[in-house]
């Protein structure tokens, strides 16, 4: 089986995806991590985020192994994989992979913003996350202090806003709930009702039941 969350940042969906693996036995991708990582290797490289080529190297260059790197969870590098993420032949080069992923077995639980739509549109489940910005924003900035980072809530929020929009307009896999994606807004549901909804959501699927 095949299951594909989607969403904007910090919607929740990355722990959500994580804990659906768990429960089901699947390996787990965040898709997400793919983009942070070429963004990463170019901002470490002090390459131009507009220098498409570079980003393109980056993806054909990218080691599986650095997709747990803590380091891709920054802020800038969040900002910055948006960036990357919107280059045709960055997404061409990456999507065989993710693709991949996706078909080995036992099953999958892959997370991103064009999963269900482009990654894998024939995905047996597929639930489209979503929560306030306002919600995402403190998120963000709570996680952010964790990691021991200064964190500035409006600027979050302008930052959110800004790439949702950005997100949603680009020509390439915008964001968009697939057509037969369920919908699950979390703004007011801690990780524990996230995952017992989207759960909820799956089981129907499995039972042939179209309503939740």
């Amino acid at each position: 089986m095949i299951i594909a969350i989607d969403g904007p940042a910090a919607s929740g969906k990355g722990t959500l995806a994580k804990r659906l693996a768990a429960h089901y036995g699947y390996r787990h991708l965040d898709t997400g991590a793919i983009y942070r990582a070429v963004a990463h290797a170019l901002i470490s490289r002090g390459a131009d985020l507009g220098d498409e080529a570079a980003a393109v190297a980056a993806a054909r260059g990218l080691d599986p192994q650095t997709l747990d790197d803590p380091a891709l969870k920054s802020h800038q590098v969040g900002t910055a994989a948006s960036v990357v993420s919107a280059y045709p032949e960055v997404r061409e080069v990456l999507l065989n992979f993710q693709r991949q992923f996706a078909a080995d077995p036992p099953g999958a639980v892959l997370d991103g913003r064009d999963i269900g739509t482009v990654i894998c549109p024939n995905a047996d489940v597929k639930i489209f996350v979503v929560a306030d910005p306002e919600v995402r924003a403190r998120r963000r900035t709570l996680e952010a202090q964790a990691r021991g980072e200064a964190a500035d809530e409006a600027a979050i929020l302008a930052d959110i806003l800004a790439r949702d929009e950005r997100d949603r307009s680009r020509a390439v896999a915008p964001l968009k709930p697939a057509e037969d994606a369920y919908l699950l807004d979390n703004s007011h549901l801690d990780i524990e009702g996230g995952v017992r909804a989207a759960i909820d959501i799956i089981e129907a699927v499995r039972a042939g039941r179209r309503e939740v």
